[in-house]
């Protein structure tokens, strides 16, 4: 008995592609071609490297096709033209400057080395037992003295690189105490400089007035002045340093920094009287052998006297109002 067929499903048929569609077969490159042995050594890339021209060698091949600038005609017009307006604007400079200050005289007060330093300051704050203090000259050809020789090669001579670096020390060092007592602001700096600036300023308009009413002149006066007006602020700077960490963020106001201040005081007073008395009171009065001869010729005994005076209480009254104006907190 069979059983009855409801229907039957069609055969089924794959579907034929109309369009036939290749894929291409990946094929590593040819070897290189063996060629002869050079100084270029194979780097292990299978595709031809591009020569590089003469001058990108020469120069390098950082800079590639840049690399013949300079020896471009134009570049090297431009180059020589900058070389020229610097040269000229440097003599102009020069000329203009030196009508108000001598660079080359200025040099002379930068002459110095390191064990001059060292020297100098430890002169400054142990004046007491030092000799000679007169200045060493330099022997002319003619076996007689002439000219001072620079700081490195005399101790006694005086010299502006201790006076810049201390003033630059004293304006960050009262700027720093200032900030780890919590006063600190950005004006302080613009305040401190104007105070020590405005100091030093007075001081020398008031030793020039004084050099000017007792006729005492010679070339280098004016720079001699402004570097003696300036070993006062290694006292300063060691009064305030030894103050503020001995008396406990109470600056000069006790003890021990009154004690300090006295010292220093007195050290830079001796020191510049000591200093000076070469310059305001020479003791030849006929000598006119150096450029710094002060004393002119026929020089009465009052006149000296006069100097010794103003010597004295230039050392010793100025410096302490000055000294004192400055080491506040």
């Amino acid at each position: 008995m069979q059983r009855p067929t409801y229907g039957q499903s069609p055969p089924l048929h794959h579907p034929v592609p109309q369009h036939v569609s290749t894929v291409p077969q990946l094929r590593s490159p040819p070897p290189p071609a063996l060629q002869p042995q050079s100084s270029q050594g194979y780097d292990g890339s299978p595709y031809p490297q591009q020569q590089q021209p003469q001058g990108a060698a020469a120069t390098g091949t950082v800079f590639g096709q840049y690399g013949n600038f300079m020896s471009d005609p134009a570049a090297q017009i431009a180059s020589q033209f900058g070389q020229t307006a610097f040269k000229q604007g440097q003599e102009y400079l020069e000329h203009n400057v030196n009508r108000f200050v001598n660079v080359s005289a200025l040099k002379h007060y930068f002459n110095v080395t390191n064990s001059y330093v060292i020297n100098k300051v430890f002169l400054v704050l142990f004046p007491w037992r030092h000799k000679p203090w007169s200045r060493k000259q330099a022997v002319g050809p003619n076996g007689q003295e002439g000219w001072y020789l620079p700081p490195r090669d005399d101790v006694n001579s005086p010299d502006m690189y201790i006076p810049a670096m201390s003033l630059v020390t004293y304006i960050f060092l009262q700027t720093l105490i200032a900030g780890v007592g919590g006063r600190f602001q950005p004006e302080l700096f613009g305040y401190v400089a104007t105070v020590a600036l405005a100091v030093v300023v007075a001081e020398i308009l008031g030793l020039k007035l004084g050099c000017y009413l007792l006729s005492i002149s010679n070339e280098s006066q004016l720079l001699d002045l402004v570097a003696y007006s300036g070993y006062k602020f290694v006292g300063i700077i060691v009064t305030i340093s030894i103050a503020e960490i001995m008396s406990g963020g109470k600056g000069t106001g006790g003890w021990v920094g009154w004690t300090v201040f006295f010292y220093t005081f007195l050290a830079n007073s001796l020191f510049l009287m000591r200093s000076l008395k070469y310059v305001l009171l020479p003791e030849n009065n006929g000598d006119s052998r150096g450029p710094m001869q002060t004393m002119p010729t026929g020089d009465t005994r009052a006149k000296r006297n006069q100097r010794t005076q103003f010597l004295f209480f230039y050392s010793y009254v100025v410096q302490f109002c000055l000294m004192w104006i400055l080491s506040r907190p």
